[in-house]
């Protein structure tokens, strides 16, 4: 019964790591190949770990097998969400068929110089400026 449950546990992962690279092959854009190797990578994955604890059955095997599935659950969603924040904000190109944008304009595309951090049109020097003729000042701690 346990080698009918390790075969079917490393078809389904197999299964799964397939579509997940056919899936990165065929999406058109950064943030949906990323979706896709994400959530059937991890699943693959966690079905063959779950194969190998099946198959060899020992405690040490086992708590290893949770450990790494365990592992991969918490983190995998947490860095494919970490690097689509970072290829947006970068100014990855969505697919023309998106509809929905719900960052946009809540990000700047791309990195931005310092000076540009600056309200109102006005440089990072003539802000300093403006400040110091208002009177504030900024008070640093050297302790």
């Amino acid at each position: 019964m346990t080698e009918l449950i390790t075969v079917v546990l490393l078809f389904v992962g197999t299964l799964f790591t397939l579509l997940a690279a056919i899936g990165i092959l065929r999406m058109p854009d950064v943030f949906m190949r990323m979706q896709v190797a994400t959530k059937a990578a991890t699943l693959g994955v966690a079905c063959v770990a779950l194969a190998a604890a099946t198959h060899f059955g020992d405690l040490a095997t086992i708590a290893r097998s949770l450990l790494i599935v365990l592992f991969l659950y918490l983190t995998a969603p947490v860095a494919a969400h970490t690097i689509g924040r970072a290829a947006y904000v970068a100014g990855a190109k969505l697919w023309e068929g998106t509809i929905i944008d719900e960052l946009r304009g809540r990000h700047r595309k791309g990195p931005q110089p310092p000076s540009s951090l600056a309200t109102n049109d006005t440089t990072a020097a003539e802000d300093r400026q403006s400040r110091t003729d208002r009177g504030e000042q900024r008070q640093v701690d050297l302790s």
